[in-house]
């Protein structure tokens, strides 16, 4: 009986927590984003959101070995998303890196947006959805950093609401 509660147990658990970055997952809290990240600055929004009340910023840290920046979000303790920016130049050693941690993406798009009386705008797209946890990866050829970008429910759509 036991043994099949811890089976039970680590099957669950990768679903749990869909989503981390080196170790500190969506849900985790922010103890261990400072751990993690020592140099994660902590402290309130500047602005009113009901998805998060405080953010860690400017984390340097390293992602599959390519220098990047992070901000997390948290509510109650709670991190509700995560946030990456990292030199376009890196985009394929990035989405080589989640790929091998959170599985094959649920979709993977080159777009070309046709744009009047200036170039094409080229941009590559990673989604993952596993539950309420989502991410996606974006990189624009003609922009220097590229993101990723994973949070939990409606996050994307309320962060920067305006009430």
């Amino acid at each position: 009986m036991r043994t099949l509660a811890l089976v039970a147990l680590l099957v669950a658990a990768p679903a749990a927590f869909a989503y981390d970055l080196n170790g500190v997952p969506l849900g985790g809290n922010e103890a261990q984003v400072k751990k993690a990240f020592p140099s994660a600055r902590c402290k309130p929004l500047e602005w009113s959101s009901r998805v998060a009340e405080r953010r860690c910023d400017d984390a340097k840290i390293a992602v599959g070995g390519v220098p990047a920046r992070l901000t997390v979000y948290l509510k109650a303790d709670s991190i509700q998303a995560l946030s990456v920016r990292f030199d376009t130049r890196d985009r394929e050693k990035v989405a080589a890196y989640f790929k091998s941690r959170w599985g094959a993406p649920a979709g993977e798009a080159n777009e070309t947006i046709a744009r009047k009386g200036k170039d094409d705008k080229r941009v590559y797209k990673l989604r993952w959805e596993k539950g309420n946890e989502h991410a996606m990866l974006v990189a624009q050829a003609d922009r220097k950093r590229a993101s990723l970008e994973a949070w939990r429910g409606n996050f994307i759509d309320e962060i920067y609401r305006v009430r």
